[in-house]
């Protein structure tokens, strides 16, 4: 129950634009259940949102592991590391 609440709260702080806040709630949400991929996926796009690249990739990593099919996981995880590879160009041209 306090799960659902925390998911809810943190998908409405998504809809809000409130990244930080949405991951987290959905932090919590992992403390009460690790499997629930969905959890993962979410602070991913908010990790996307907040360009936290690597945190990103984490958590889609965390899902395929669990279930190797998810597609939000692969989709959100190919931008996380077309995000890094930007941020290593532009490093290299600084």
């Amino acid at each position: 129950e306090k799960f659902k609440t925390l998911k809810t709260e943190g998908n409405d702080f998504v809809k809000k634009g409130k990244y930080e806040e949405a991951v987290n709630k959905y932090s919590e949400c992992m403390k009460l259940n690790t499997e629930e991929c969905t959890i993962y996926t979410n602070r991913a796009l908010c990790y996307l949102k907040l360009y936290k690249y690597e945190e990103a990739k984490q958590d889609c990593d965390h899902v395929l592991q669990i279930e190797d099919s998810n597609i939000k996981a692969f989709y959100r995880r190919a931008l996380a590391y077309k995000g890094l590879q930007v941020r290593k160009k532009n490093m290299a041209g600084i």
